[in-house]
């Protein structure tokens, strides 16, 4: 039995020493918790003060902010709308321009196919080919003319000789002149290079008149005279017809000029705009991306101090439900340590009754007991003052869960179930 009593002593009190402090810790916790949750408490409503004017900040900033973009969207808008009619005018100028120009260029289209066939004709003529020409004693009428029309054009002077009609009278005759132009080695060229775009009205007039009417001043005819010839021929012809359609495109072309230099300067003017209208667009990009900055400040402050406010309401609600607890669980703390101070002793006389009292009857178990207290505290062992079994050993569901299945509810019954179990 003294063996027993031993076993159970340790097994016991360390059973019991374990359950009572685990319950007292959990009274301590929620203690613990309490207590922090009253500190966060008053840090919560210290923080939900200084978000307040943050958040008002923030909203005053947000609203200014709209009101200057709202007012900089109206001068964009403006500016969008301006730049867009003189837009539509620079286009409108510049179509016109391009009409004039197609006109132009559908004018001259008649003229550059003639001029470049005779240019092209020019340069089949070789140096061989004018030599032949030149060195003519008696040149066909066909090649005469042909050469006095050249002449004209590279305002050339007759000279003056008898006529050999034998009028007695003086002529302008060309062949002289012709023979010396021909005679020149840069000829083709300088025909070539002819200043088709200034030419003297009055060139034209003596050619138009003299030589363009003449029947005979056309290519197929003088080709029977010289195959040169022919080549001049239609270079004068060509540039006759260039100087035709030059004075029809001329006043085209100034007005032309004109449109052109109205589109520049519109163009310009319309790119200085758009410059302004790029300015304040991109001033109105920063407004707005600042404004967004703001809203997103705004907002995350809205939900701090909305956050705020719902754990504020959530730990009041907490406190003020748990308020009356906070003195029950600080007793029930109180009361566990001091069960658990009294373990040792209390532990020692349940072993004893298990060991040595299980067959004994009330009276003697309690004055046993009444015994082994005072013993207990003559050699300063912790104990409860008034000890019981079902207090130190005893679990109240345990209990219950015999006297529903039929044990009778006396101490001394209560106390023999504990014993055996």
């Amino acid at each position: 039995s003294y063996l027993e009593l031993i076993n159970t002593f340790k097994t016991m009190l360390a059973m019991r020493r374990t359950a009572v402090m685990k319950a007292k810790k959990r009274y301590e916790v929620g203690l613990s918790k309490l207590e922090f949750a009253s500190g966060q408490v008053a840090v919560m409503k210290e923080e939900l003060i200084a978000l307040q004017p943050e958040l008002k900040k923030a909203q005053k900033e947000t609203a200014a902010a709209m009101i200057e973009i709202e007012a900089s969207s109206k001068d964009v808008a403006e500016q969008e709308k301006l730049v867009s009619a003189d837009e539509q005018v620079a286009k409108g100028q510049a179509d016109a321009a391009k009409a004039i120009k197609d006109e132009c260029d559908a004018d001259l289209a008649e003229a550059i196919p003639i001029l470049n066939s005779a240019l092209a004709a020019l340069n089949t003529l070789s140096p061989t080919d004018i030599t032949v020409v030149k060195t003519m004693k008696s040149p066909p009428a066909g090649v005469k003319l042909v050469m006095e029309a050249v002449c004209v054009m590279r305002e050339v002077t007759p000279e003056k000789i008898n006529d050999p009609s034998g009028s007695g009278k003086k002529i302008h005759d060309y062949w002289g002149p012709s023979k010396k132009l021909l005679a020149d080695l840069k000829f083709l060229d300088v025909l070539k290079s002819y200043d088709k775009d200034n030419i003297p009205a009055h060139i034209m007039v003596t050619i138009r008149e003299t030589y363009i009417s003449d029947p005979e001043f056309v290519p197929d005819k003088v080709v029977k005279a010289s195959s040169a010839c022919e080549g001049l021929c239609k270079w004068v012809r060509a540039i006759e017809v260039y100087d035709r359609v030059a004075k029809i495109v001329a006043p085209k072309r100034e007005a032309l000029r004109q449109k052109e230099t109205e589109v520049a300067q519109l163009m310009s003017e319309l790119r200085t705009k758009q410059a302004e209208l790029k300015a304040v667009q991109d001033r109105l990009k920063a407004l707005q991306d600042a404004l967004d900055e703001k809203t997103r400040e705004k907002q995350e402050l809205e939900f701090k101090v909305d956050l705020c406010a719902k754990k504020l309401v959530r730990a009041e609600k907490l406190i003020g439900g748990l308020g009356g607890e906070k003195k029950r669980w600080s007793e029930a703390a109180a009361e566990l340590q001091i069960v658990y101070n009294n373990l040792t002793g209390d532990i020692l006389i349940s072993s004893g009754m298990i060991a040595y009292l299980g067959a004994f009857t009330s009276s003697y178990r309690n004055d046993c007991v009444a015994e082994w207290i005072q013993r207990c505290k003559q050699a300063n062992l912790p104990c409860s003052p008034q000890f019981s079994l079902m207090n130190t050993l005893g679990d109240p569901v345990r209990v219950r869960a015999w006297n529903i299945d039929g044990l009778p509810t006396d101490t001394f019954s209560v106390n023999n179930s504990i014993i055996l179990s």
